[in-house]
Protein backbone atom coordinates (compact mmCIF):
# COMPACT_ATOMS: atom_id res chain seq x y z
CA UNK A 1 0.00 0.00 0.00
CA UNK A 2 1.89 3.52 -0.61
CA UNK A 3 2.08 5.80 2.12
CA UNK A 4 -0.27 8.52 0.54
CA UNK A 5 -3.28 6.19 0.81
CA UNK A 6 -1.93 5.33 4.10
CA UNK A 7 -1.80 8.89 5.34
CA UNK A 8 -4.87 9.38 3.45
CA UNK A 9 -6.90 6.94 5.61
CA UNK A 10 -5.29 7.64 9.17
CA UNK A 11 -6.36 11.07 8.43
CA UNK A 12 -9.94 10.58 7.42
CA UNK A 13 -9.98 8.51 10.66
CA UNK A 14 -8.38 10.89 13.20
CA UNK A 15 -11.67 12.67 13.97
CA UNK A 16 -14.45 11.58 16.61
CA UNK A 17 -17.17 11.55 13.99
CA UNK A 18 -15.63 10.06 11.08
CA UNK A 19 -14.33 7.13 13.38
CA UNK A 20 -17.69 6.66 14.49
CA UNK A 21 -19.04 6.83 11.07
CA UNK A 22 -16.57 4.00 9.86
CA UNK A 23 -17.20 1.49 12.87
CA UNK A 24 -20.29 1.64 12.26
CA UNK A 25 -19.93 0.49 8.43
CA UNK A 26 -17.52 -2.44 9.59
CA UNK A 27 -20.16 -3.55 11.71
CA UNK A 28 -22.61 -3.22 9.03
CA UNK A 29 -20.47 -5.43 7.02
CA UNK A 30 -21.30 -5.67 2.96
CA UNK A 31 -24.13 -4.55 2.80
CA UNK A 32 -23.34 -1.04 4.37
CA UNK A 33 -25.83 1.13 6.13
CA UNK A 34 -28.32 3.91 4.51
CA UNK A 35 -26.61 7.63 4.54
CA UNK A 36 -29.88 8.37 6.63
CA UNK A 37 -29.39 5.55 9.20
CA UNK A 38 -25.65 6.83 9.78
CA UNK A 39 -27.39 10.33 10.47
CA UNK A 40 -30.48 8.71 12.52
CA UNK A 41 -28.08 7.15 14.85
CA UNK A 42 -25.44 9.40 15.44
CA UNK A 43 -27.74 12.98 15.92
CA UNK A 44 -25.91 14.19 12.68
CA UNK A 45 -27.53 16.54 10.02
CA UNK A 46 -27.36 16.07 6.51
CA UNK A 47 -24.77 18.48 5.84
CA UNK A 48 -22.69 17.29 8.33
CA UNK A 49 -22.75 13.30 7.70
CA UNK A 50 -21.82 14.08 3.73
CA UNK A 51 -19.13 15.91 4.28
CA UNK A 52 -17.73 12.73 6.79
CA UNK A 53 -18.59 10.60 4.45
CA UNK A 54 -17.40 12.35 1.45
CA UNK A 55 -14.19 12.83 3.45
CA UNK A 56 -14.15 8.90 4.15
CA UNK A 57 -14.70 8.19 0.07
CA UNK A 58 -11.81 10.37 -0.70
CA UNK A 59 -9.97 8.14 1.64
CA UNK A 60 -10.72 4.78 -0.01
CA UNK A 61 -12.34 3.41 3.31
CA UNK A 62 -15.56 3.79 2.21
CA UNK A 63 -17.31 3.43 -1.11
CA UNK A 64 -21.35 4.79 -1.93
CA UNK A 65 -23.94 3.00 -4.26
CA UNK A 66 -27.34 4.04 -4.77
CA UNK A 67 -30.31 1.79 -3.68
CA UNK A 68 -33.57 3.05 -5.19
CA UNK A 69 -33.70 6.66 -2.99
CA UNK A 70 -31.19 5.74 -0.87
CA UNK A 71 -27.22 6.22 -0.70
CA UNK A 72 -25.69 2.76 0.78
CA UNK A 73 -22.60 3.28 2.39
CA UNK A 74 -20.17 0.48 2.79
CA UNK A 75 -16.68 -0.09 4.54
CA UNK A 76 -13.83 -0.59 1.87
CA UNK A 77 -12.25 -3.82 3.41
CA UNK A 78 -9.32 -4.10 1.07
CA UNK A 79 -8.40 -0.45 1.87
CA UNK A 80 -8.77 -1.58 6.12
CA UNK A 81 -6.58 -4.39 6.01
CA UNK A 82 -4.41 -3.06 3.83
CA UNK A 83 -3.96 -0.19 6.38
CA UNK A 84 -3.54 -2.82 9.01
CA UNK A 85 -1.23 -4.82 7.23
CA UNK A 86 0.99 -1.87 6.50
CA UNK A 87 0.92 -0.98 10.12
CA UNK A 88 2.32 -4.45 10.99
CA UNK A 89 4.39 -5.07 8.29
CA UNK A 90 7.41 -5.17 9.93
CA UNK A 91 5.77 -6.05 13.53
CA UNK A 92 8.69 -7.26 15.75
CA UNK A 93 11.10 -7.64 13.62
CA UNK A 94 9.36 -9.43 11.68
CA UNK A 95 8.61 -12.09 14.34
CA UNK A 96 5.04 -13.47 13.49
CA UNK A 97 4.70 -15.32 16.39
CA UNK A 98 4.94 -12.52 18.69
CA UNK A 99 2.19 -9.74 16.66
CA UNK A 100 -0.26 -11.95 16.61
CA UNK A 101 -3.72 -10.08 16.84
CA UNK A 102 -5.76 -9.89 19.73
CA UNK A 103 -9.49 -9.72 19.72
CA UNK A 104 -9.96 -8.04 23.66
CA UNK A 105 -10.73 -4.26 23.03
CA UNK A 106 -8.18 -1.59 24.10
CA UNK A 107 -9.59 0.23 27.19
CA UNK A 108 -10.36 4.11 27.23
CA UNK A 109 -7.85 6.11 29.11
Amino acid sequence: MEKSIVIGALSALAQDTRLDIYRMLVQAGPDGLAAGRIGEQLGLPSATLAFHLKELKNARLAHCTRHGRSQIYAAEYDTMNGLLAYLTENCCGNASTNCQPTTHAVKDS
